[in-house]
């Protein structure tokens, strides 16, 4: 019951980042947000969370992670309630930051009481294994839950379901969860304060670049913001007593090997997510539900690739799996950048879609347990948080990498569909163009799948780098197999 606890938690905050996504068209419509603009619905979440994550790691640590869980799930309950109800773009922004303090509070908790509920070995294996399925799984869960809500009741009911959810799992973690054991220490709030500054800041350069273009002043401004308040970041933890992000962490080679590993593989998931929803609804013409049951077997292939490895890691190691999981996922990336106007969902997107998925699936598991494998016990929430962070900050950074590629390419592609588009509209046409600067079918189609087509080609990079990282960096060690199979007890 603990477990089951702790991944439902779980699921709601990753569920939360693509149950979104497939209302993102609705959004758009209802609030009035451009195609690039409206990445920030997503980011205005995972830049919060991605840089609070830290911090709220580190909070379970000192004041005890059933509390700090609890605290966070409510946090996220009523930024969810305030969503719900955003009248306008920037209250709907703001409710989905405090809907990321909240989620930053409560994910690395909730991955350190399994290091602390369960012993190391096939237990912990285990356990391990449904969290990365839940946290892997749970995105397409999200697009097939969205996909109902936008369809039978509104957009703002993706926001609305978190209440109910949120709620049982406050009232049931003290039933079932344990109260950790307090370690003493203090919160480093100029750390979380400067990491979060410096990855807002630098995503922000990267989403204003597609609109306005790499020379604009404020694109600049923001790069130049973003190496100020990183580099401050890094004087802060290493002059830090107790930092929010332990630099001896990445002194393990598998364990920056890792984090490497993760930033590379969330910026893909993320680009998947975002701009297949998009291409499924906009030009195969998907509803919100057909869309959410076209993402259905991409949480059936994370889970059947995470159970397979959960069972295989104590025999084989955790390095073969990271490869040939990321292998797997830059494949389907590469083979669906052929998708095109002409595509459909069975012939073209299935296929890659159960590819990168299985590929995922392998890589999450094994991810998990090498990024906690020899974290003594008190420093397993902020071992937990800083793996849970370059999720979301790879997340964050590269969909914005990714929405930039994407307003390029879409762009270029503009100035080859107006002029055709001029040569064949009718004149209601043509004024509406002039009124809205939106074209319409099939020369938008065009566009949307000219930039989405880009957008994959460099999601396809970051999973090859993320196999290259994975052959090269990661040694497992002999004791490392001990440990998968419970022969090697855990530390203080």
């Amino acid at each position: 019951m603990a477990l089951v606890v702790i991944a439902s938690c779980q699921l709601m905050v990753v569920l939360d980042i693509t149950i979104v996504n497939i209302a993102l068209p609705h959004i758009q419509t209802s609030l009035d947000f451009s195609t690039t603009s409206l990445s920030w619905v997503l980011n205005a979440y995972t830049l919060t969370f991605g840089g609070l994550l830290l911090l709220g790691g580190r909070a379970g640590d000192i004041l005890g992670r059933r509390r700090v869980l609890v605290s966070g799930v409510l946090l996220f309950v009523g930024a969810s309630l305030l969503g719900g109800l955003a009248q306008n773009a920037g209250q709907l922004l703001a409710a989905r930051a405090l809907q990321g303090v909240g989620g930053a509070i409560a994910s690395p908790t909730s991955l350190a009481l399994i290091s602390t509920t369960f012993e190391e070995g096939p237990e912990r294996n285990r356990a391990f294994g449904v969290f990365a399925a839940v946290s892997a799984g749970g995105g397409a869960i999200g697009l097939l839950a969205g996909g109902m809500l936008v369809e039978w009741l509104d957009w703002r009911w993706v926001l609305f379901v978190n209440v109910p959810i949120g709620l049982l799992i406050a009232i049931a973690a003290p039933r079932w969860i344990k109260e950790s054991e307090r370690h003493p220490g203090h919160f480093d709030l100029l750390g979380a304060l400067t990491s979060t500054l410096g990855v807002a800041a630098l995503v922000y350069g990267f989403i204003r670049a597609a609109q306005e273009g790499w020379r604009d002043a404020l694109t600049l401004a923001s790069f130049g913001a973003a190496l100020v308040m990183l580099v401050a970041f890094v004087t802060v933890e290493r002059r830090s007593k107790q930092p929010i992000t332990p630099l001896h962490m990445f002194a393990d080679r598998n364990r920056a090997g890792t984090y490497g590993i993760m930033l590379c593989l969330a910026a893909a998931i993320f680009g998947m997510f975002f701009f297949l929803t998009l291409f499924v609804q906009n030009v195969l013409d998907f509803s919100p539900l057909q869309a959410g049951l076209a993402f259905l077997p991409v949480s059936v292939l994370i889970a059947a690739g995470a159970g397979l490895t959960s069972h295989l890691l104590p025999t084989y190691g955790p390095k073969p799996f990271m490869v040939t999981g990321a292998l797997l996922a830059a494949a389907g990336l590469a083979w669906l950048t052929l998708t095109d106007v002409h595509s459909t969902y069975a012939g073209s997107v299935l296929g890659p879609m159960l590819v990168f998925s299985l590929g995922m699936g392998m890589q999450f598991v094994s991810i998990t347990l090498m990024a906690l494998s020899r974290v003594p016990r008190h420093e397993s929430g902020a071992a937990s948080g800083l793996l849970n962070t370059t999720q979301q900050v790879g997340g964050s950074l590269g969909l914005s990498i990714l929405v930039t590629v994407f307003g390029t390419a879409s762009t270029n592609e503009a100035k080859d569909q107006i002029p055709r588009f001029t040569a064949q509209a009718t004149p209601a046409e043509r004024i509406r163009f002039e009124r809205t600067g939106q074209l319409p079918a099939p020369w938008s189609d065009e566009i949307l799948t000219s930039g989405v087509s880009a957008a994959f080609i460099v999601a396809a990079v970051f999973t090859a780098v993320a196999a290259v990282l994975a052959l090269l960096v990661i040694q497992v060690r002999p004791d490392d197999l001990e440990r998968l199979k419970g022969g090697v007890k855990p530390g203080p």
